[in-house]
This record gives structure tokens, sequence and C-alpha cells, in this order.
């Protein structure tokens, strides 16, 4: 996760013109980003796809022959990502063709911050209806209506201060999300400010699970449940985003979820990451946290298992993507 400074600049203006070149586009290209299917692995725009109060990118990856009600999965980049790169090397994209489910990528843009990263940071791009959120959840909406998706089966993950947007998305939106990755991330409603963002993200901050739990509640107060099942994942060697954001995710969404803080289970994966759940087994656990031996800061990848390829960020250890696809129940086990 890079600085996330330089947030936003006479946003409503910004915005505007952001809105107006959208609009130009999509009336140049209303043939073409009509629930189209992607091809050869590649990425598919979509234009426009309802309100965007956040002005993000959106671009989907839907397998050829998906059945109707499928599942989906919608992924946001780490700073200074975008979408074509996490859909190049996340391994995202070899599973949803194995095992049948859409993909939506979220991208940001220069605009809204210098280093692209997504503003978890920012109370008016998290909260539900506003900002960001509001357009991941039009995204969402927007792939289940155009290519007959299942709407139980919507899923998010993201990597660092995507895996930070992650956590917020499925605070604000427990009604939309049955499950979330957190991959290198923060707990919700760790900051508020750029300040606080880099003391969340070094050396972290220390409430009890309670305190954590109440940040995810207050984002959703009449939410009664269920909430999402939750996977976070993390390195020991992480200096960026340091491995206590991932003791405290755990704690928040556990204490949401109702379950022990201590694990019923664990599991060696391979690939030096060990697998602790939370309220049930590898299947059925509210919250299952990964832990990834000596790995930094970047989503875990195994190219030699055809899962995703290999580059800054995308670390060579263990198939993140298969064991949380098999944890949401839409993907088979890995090994």
């Amino acid at each position: 996760m890079h600085s996330p400074t330089a947030v936003r600049t006479a946003p409503t203006l910004r915005r505007l013109v952001a809105a107006l070149v959208t609009l130009l586009v999509t009336a140049a290209t209303v043939l073409l980003s009509t629930a189209p299917r992607a091809e050869a692995a590649t990425l598919t725009p979509v234009f426009f796809f309802g309100a965007n109060p956040g002005a993000l990118g959106m671009y989907t990856y839907v397998p050829d022959g998906l059945p109707a009600d499928a599942p989906l999965v919608v992924l946001l980049h780490g700073c200074g990502q975008n979408a074509a790169a996490y859909h190049a090397r996340s391994g995202w994209a070899e599973h949803a063709d194995a095992h049948g489910f859409a993909l939506v990528y979220a991208e940001q843009r220069f605009t809204n911050n210098v280093n692209r990263c997504f503003n978890w940071f920012s109370p008016g791009d998290v909260a539900r209806g506003s900002g960001e959120a509001a357009s991941v959840r039009a995204m969402a909406a927007y792939a289940v209506a155009a290519y007959g998706l299942d709407d139980g089966r919507v899923y998010v993950s993201g990597l660092s201060a995507g895996g930070a947007m992650t956590g917020e998305l499925l605070a604000a939106y427990p009604d939309v999300f049955a499950g979330g990755s957190i991959v290198a991330g923060i707990p919700v409603g760790c900051a508020d400010s750029v300040l606080a963002a880099f003391t969340c993200m070094n050396p972290g901050r220390t409430l009890t699970p309670e305190l954590w739990g109440d940040e995810v509640r207050a984002k959703n107060p009449d939410w009664t449940g269920p909430w999402p099942r939750v996977a976070v994942w993390h390195g020991t060697a992480d200096h960026t985003v340091v491995p206590a954001n991932a003791d405290a995710s755990v704690a928040q969404w556990t204490d949401v979820a109702g379950v022990p803080g201590e694990p019923d289970s664990t599991e060696d994966l391979g690939g030096s990451t060990t697998a602790a759940y939370h309220g049930g087994g590898p299947t059925t656990a509210a919250v299952a946290r990964y832990t990834v031996t000596g790995m930094g800061h970047g989503t875990p990848v195994d190219p030699s298992a055809g899962c995703g390829s290999a580059g800054a960020h995308f670390l060579d250890t263990v198939c993140s993507t298969g064991h949380t696809a098999a944890f949401w129940g839409i993907g088979a086990p890995v090994g």
C-alpha cells in the first residue's frame, strides 16, 4: 500500500468532468457496452453501470458458456495497480474459467487518488450509499442484472488498499456481499483521515474485539444479519501493512459473527501457509485466517499450480485465490 496522500481536490468539479467524459464515451460505444462477453482472457470495460459517485472505472470478465445464476466476485486492486494487472496476475481469471463465475474489477482513477489507492480512509467513500462504496455496489448490481447472476452469491476481494475497502464494503453492504477476502488489508473503521491511515498501516491500532466489532456495526446499524463470511490473508513479513492488522480484522469479524476469537481448528495448506477457522471448518467457518510465513506485502499466488503469475506485490507462495474460492463454496479444494 503506497502513501494514501493527495486524496481529492475539487471533488465536485472533478467528478462532474469525469461524469461528462464517461457520458461521451458511452454515447460513442453504446452498442459495445451492453453486457458484452469477455474473450481470450481480456477485460471488457463498462462505461455506464448506474450511479457512480466515486468516479471509478468498471471492467468485467465473463467466461463463455457461463450458466444462469452463476456467482460473482468483485475485485479491488492495490495501490499503484489497475484492473488489467490484477486480472493478469491474481489468478482469478483461471478460477473463473475453471469453476464458472463472473468477475468485476473496480478501478481507481488518478484523479481520485494520485497513487491509485482506493480511499478506504475517507468517510465519504466508505459509507453506505456514498462515494466509492456506492460505485462498487452499483457495479455489482449491474453485473447481476446484465449477466443473469445469483444475487445471493456475490463476493468481494481486494489487496492492500483494496483489502481495506473490501472490509468497508462488507460492513456497509452485508445485504449485497455473501463473503469477502481481505488481503494485506486494514480493519473496518481504523482510519478517518490520511494521517490516521499511516498509523493503521504501521504500527496499527489496538482495540478490544468488541470495539472493533462496533466499527462494523456502526456502518449499518439496522442490519441484524447474517453477516458475510470473511477470509483474512496476511504475510508475517509484511512491513507495509503490518500483521497486527490481520489480528485486528480477525478480532473484528469474529466479534461481529459472534464466534470465538480462538480458532476451532487449524490446517497446514503448504506454501508456508496455515489456515485457522473460527466458527466452523474450512467451508463453513464464519472467519478464516490465512497466515503466510515469511511473505511480504502482496497477493499470494502459485504459478506452478496455474494460479496467477509472480510480480510486484504478487508473491509466489500459495494460491490464495483457489483457497478463497473454496472457502466461499464457489471453487474446488486446492491440493
